[in-house]
């Protein structure tokens, strides 16, 4: 049981082991080095991206090994600009503080959005009294001035349950935190008494065990546990929507709908042919995978637009260096791959 208030703040780094492939014939050796791949980030795309590890050591038949962790978008910056990883899972576009460190240290990075994503709300099942909630509900719930004085019910809403309201919710070191914070009370804080990880599962099983709880995640965290999670429909002015496919698309799930990016050190890929070979093999496997995991795919043509940019060693991001709270996927891929050119990118 996860206790209320406890530190669940879990940062998970797996290194990326290097192995030596040892070939033994007429009593001889010989050793080949394989070259690392580094990646890490946000737990919101680690199912992706360790999906598509999985698929790719699987196949792979040389020395390369990939393996990725997740210490949160933000906890994840902080590593690949300082150029100790190669790749960066992200839930958010890359912030202005990162743009700064990484121009300050000189790493140009590939910014590739790999999928959509319903940032969800979700109840315990036992919860009968809150189906649906809107954006100014969750705003009372979680903003800084609600620290230690909402810590009920029904002093969000008079008609639900006098019973505990018991938050579980993002670190600060991720990108669903910035994202969640920015979306619904309008600026990058909350209240610091909930329960928090970097670790979605943590978040998963916390809600599960709490009749009480509400919490936040990705959607492939609450559409892997659907049988003990609940969905709470989101109404921003138009009636309560829950997440879904249909509803990305549509933009009517707003306004947590978000894309998801992996960062990739451009310097690296031209120097390390392993991870080039792992992100030509992320971008032709990464509709399938999306899907797999339960996030949204973007159309095929982006996938293949995003291997010639990154063929082209095409570094910067169109994004200010603040969560992208409107764009469809139309005005997302309009934006990224409107040309060819470096025209919009800034570094």
């Amino acid at each position: 049981m996860i206790n209320k208030y406890s530190l669940l703040k879990k940062k998970i780094f797996l290194p990326v082991v290097i192995l030596s492939t040892i070939l033994s014939a007429c009593g001889g050796t010989k050793t080949e080095q394989s070259q690392n791949i580094t990646i890490d980030g946000s737990s919101t795309v680690y199912p992706i991206t360790n999906s598509i590890v999985e698929k790719f050591n699987a196949s792979n038949k040389t020395n390369i090994e990939a393996k990725s962790g997740f210490s949160g978008s933000i906890g994840g910056f902080r590593k690949f600009c300082q150029g100790e990883t190669e790749i960066n899972n992200s839930s958010v576009p890359i912030p202005q503080t990162f743009m700064d460190e990484c121009k300050k240290n000189g790493i140009a990075y590939i910014e590739l959005p790999v999928a959509f994503d319903a940032l969800t709300v979700v109840t315990n099942p036992k919860n009968d009294w809150a189906k649906t909630i809107t954006v100014e509900e969750l705003k009372n719930m979680w903003q800084p001035s609600a620290e230690n004085k909402i810590t009920r019910w029904n002093q969000v809403n008079s008609e639900w349950a006098d019973k505990p309201l018991n938050l579980f919710g993002a670190g600060r070191d991720s990108g669903t935190f910035e994202y969640f914070t920015v979306a619904i009370i309008g600026e990058e804080n909350s209240r610091n008494d909930y329960v928090f990880s970097e670790d979605d599962n943590a978040l998963v099983q916390g809600v599960i065990q709490d009749p009480n709880a509400l919490g936040y995640f990705g959607y492939a965290y609450y559409s892997s546990h659907k049988d003990k999670l609940q969905a709470v429909a989101i109404d921003n002015g138009n009636g309560g929507i829950l997440p879904s496919d249909e509803t990305i698309k549509n933009n009517s799930y707003r306004p947590l709908t978000r894309p998801l990016f992996i960062y990739v050190n451009a310097k690296k890929a031209q120097e390390n042919k392993a991870l080039t070979q792992f992100v030509k093999f992320y971008l032709d496997n990464a509709s399938k995978v999306v899907h797999e995991v339960g996030y949204l795919p973007l159309p095929d043509s982006a996938y293949k637009i995003a291997l010639i940019h990154f063929n082209k060693n095409q570094v910067g991001t169109v994004f200010n260096g603040k969560p992208e709270l409107s764009a469809t996927i139309n005005e997302l891929l309009n934006r990224t791959y409107a040309s060819d050119n470096k025209e919009g990118y800034v570094f």
